[in-house]
């Protein structure tokens, strides 16, 4: 056999079926030979497929709740085949602050190991055993907390679009998290989230934006809290020090430079001398609206098209805004943006006030959506009245307010897409905005918004039929609707009427309604003029044959519905803040009440056949009621009567005695056992 050389081995790399080539051996006796010997193939054995879940065993609604729990970025839209089992093109990856991606769950050949995992977690029950008393039972009311909330899937398909498109998205979802981030610190949570460990408070924390409870029947409890011990949270507008009194703000107000430390765009500190300062948002929080301003500036310079001129401006005027605090120039490039020259709509700036406890600062949000190519219809249907209603509003206010010219441009309808900030609330979401708030591009009439895609699927629509036949009676709900276009038709009313009567620029005797009502009670007084403006032009529509009278007849019971909805919520949050579109809806309905228009039925069952009591409104009472209502609240804002305004809300929000009020509790019940709308983002790449 040879020269008694020694033996050594040789590779060959050898293609195994067209995959990755692979190495195998061949023994030679002889040094050198092994150029001449023949590869011999040596195959390991594959390793066994990995076991898989069955992907059966939930409905969508109880994998949706339980990959909510779990904090998972999961959603299941729908069982679309009928097959009782997760497919990979039913199920949607969410935006937040998560690292998976859709390529994370789902890969070519389908679902991946990772969303394997994923959904062998949710068919198996938590091990709480090691836990003390009290840590279960704050996870109980946590897991009640998340349940009060359904979430309900926003996905924008940008499969088809172009790469500038995918850019310009990708840039703005990192605005979005460093808009949240601004948010936080405003709200004063920043830095929480990060001492947060298991899922279900993550879960809690990232819904509320914040360790509190937010839902009705866990916002009281102490216990409900996503970090423990439970902080006691302070805003981060204001000295925490200074929080301590109760009567804060208006102490602040009284100080020598109140006007200045009342400024929206500002957060006040201590000045080193006993007194305070107004500290612009942009010195403030500079590394974070730096952050935001980068972002938005890159989303700019994505753009090459010519078609997108009007959103490229608005984008640069934004990040100098956000560098700048002169949020002027970026509202005047904003307004200039519609429907005939962006596909886009965006806004990201800091507008309205309600959420902190002295209603002046306006807190950082962000909304990004698409232009809805309807929205041309109402715009076209209001266009030639907008003055007669300005004027129709004057007349109801009196003097000393008289009409204005008005300019302002009627709603565009849009399609969200992502919402973050202030404008991503625990439950529900806003369907309609009119802004700036303040200053030259507000006093000119500013933007109008109507949101067209939320509360428009299918399960929104069945539990809103559910909640209404559970209050209104039997001939009450036959004449209703749920379709989509009669809250549509309310909302573009709602928001147009903040453009018209006295808005939060006009002044009685140089003084603008906050310094006439005070922060809170002037936000709940703008909202109620504009809903209650929002009735009062349905019929009047009629008379102007804009639409028919049974379009405004549905539309009122849909009105009603929506302000049954806001009073389930109470009149106040856990933290004794009072909810303004909860009190503006209670101011209504019990005006109604009173003038026989809404009527408690005790011994009539419910359209449910379930429930005994129910409300019957009486459409023929209507028109003279909503007639009666909006004069009062017109001319309470009209004349600056602070007076008049504390008188309905003590009449109709905390008289506990009257029989109104005393039904908040029947409403409440029954409104709430459906669980509120949680709204979720995801884009399909």
């Amino acid at each position: 056999m040879g020269t008694g050389g020694k033996a050594r081995a040789c590779y060959t790399a050898v293609p195994m079926n067209g995959l990755l080539p692979v190495l195998v051996s061949s023994a030679s006796l002889l040094a050198g030979s092994c150029a001449s010997r023949p590869a011999v193939v040596v195959q390991e054995a594959a390793p066994p497929p990995r076991a898989r879940p069955s992907y059966e065993g939930f409905t969508p609604e109880r994998f949706n709740a339980l990959a909510q729990e779990r904090f998972l970025p999961l959603f299941w839209r729908a069982d679309a085949n009928g097959s009782g089992a997760v497919d990979p093109d039913e199920v949607a990856v969410l935006w937040g602050p998560w690292a998976e991606t859709r390529a994370t769950f789902v890969g070519a050949e389908g679902f991946t190991e990772a969303f394997d995992a994923a959904f062998s977690s949710l068919q198996q029950a938590e091990d709480e055993s090691g836990l003390l008393e009290e840590e279960r039972q704050r996870r109980n009311f946590l897991r009640l907390e998340l349940s009060q909330g359904k979430p309900t899937l926003v996905e924008t398909d940008l499969s088809g679009a172009s790469e500038e498109e995918r850019a310009v998205y990708a840039h703005l979802a990192k605005a979005a998290e460093g808009v949240e981030r601004l948010y936080a610190r405003q709200r004063g949570t920043a830095g929480l989230f990060e001492q947060v460990t298991d899922p279900l408070s993550r879960a809690v924390f990232h819904r509320n934006q914040g360790p509190s409870c937010a839902a009705p029947k866990t916002e009281g409890e102490e216990a409900c809290t996503a970090v423990w011990p439970r902080p006691t949270l302070t805003s981060g507008l204001y000295p925490a020090e200074l929080q301590a009194d109760k009567a804060f703000c208006s102490a602040l107000e009284k100080t020598p430079n109140g006007k200045a430390l009342m400024d929206h765009f500002s957060l006040v500190a201590a000045d080193g001398k006993g007194g305070f300062s107004a500290v612009p948002y942009s010195e403030g929080y500079r590394e974070d609206m730096e952050a935001v301003a980068a972002s938005l500036q890159a989303a700019a310079g994505a753009i090459t098209s010519e078609g997108e001129a009007a959103f490229k401006a608005y984008l640069d005027a934004a990040a100098k805004g956000f560098r700048t605090n002169d949020w002027e120039p970026a509202n005047a490039a904003w307004v200039a943006m519609g429907p005939q020259n962006s596909k886009w709509y965006l806004r990201v700036a800091p507008d309205e006030v309600y959420y902190e406890p002295c209603a002046w600062k306006a807190g950082f949000a962000l909304q990004l959506a698409r232009i809805n190519p309807d929205s041309l219809s109402w715009q076209q249907r209001l266009e030639p009245v907008k003055g007669e209603m300005e004027k129709a509003l004057a007349q109801l206010a009196g003097p000393p307010y008289k009409a204005r010219d008005v300019k302002f441009k009627l709603p565009d309808f849009i399609d969200v897409v992502l919402n973050a900030g202030d404008q991503r609330p625990p439950h529900g979401a806003t369907i309609g905005q009119s802004l700036p708030n303040w200053g030259p591009t507000s006093e000119k009439g500013g933007r109008t918004v109507a949101m067209t895609n939320l509360y428009a699927d299918e399960g929104s629509q069945a539990t809103l039929r559910g909640q209404m036949a559970s209050v209104y009676c039997k001939a009450t709900l036959d004449g209703a609707s749920v379709e989509p276009r009669f809250a549509v038709m309310s909302t573009v009313l709602h928001e147009a009427a903040h453009n018209l009567g006295p808005s939060h620029d006009y002044a009685v005797k140089g003084k603008k309604d906050d310094d006439l009502f005070g922060g809170p009670l002037a936000s709940t007084m703008e909202e109620l003029k504009a809903q209650t403006a929002a009735l009062y032009f349905a019929p009047w529509l009629v008379q102007k044959g804009v639409i028919t009278q049974e379009e405004a007849d549905k539309a009122a019971l849909r009105d009603i519905a929506w302000a049954l909805g806001h009073v389930s919520r109470g009149m106040y949050d856990g933290e004794g803040k009072p909810r303004n579109y909860s009190q503006l809806a209670s101011v209504q309905l019990g005006m109604a009440m009173k003038a026989g228009a809404l009527a408690w039925k005790p011994a009539e069952k419910a359209a449910n056949g379930q429930d005994e009591g129910c409300f019957e409104v009486d459409l023929k009472k209507w028109k003279p009621a909503v007639d009666a209502l909006a004069r009062r609240v017109l001319q309470a804002k009209g004349r600056g009567d602070k007076k008049d305004a504390e008188a309905m809300k003590k009449a109709f929000v905390d008289d506990g005695k009257s029989e109104w009020v005393k039904l908040h509790a029947v409403v409440k019940d029954r409104w709430l056992r459906a669980p509120k709308a949680t709204f979720v983002y995801s884009v399909k790449p």
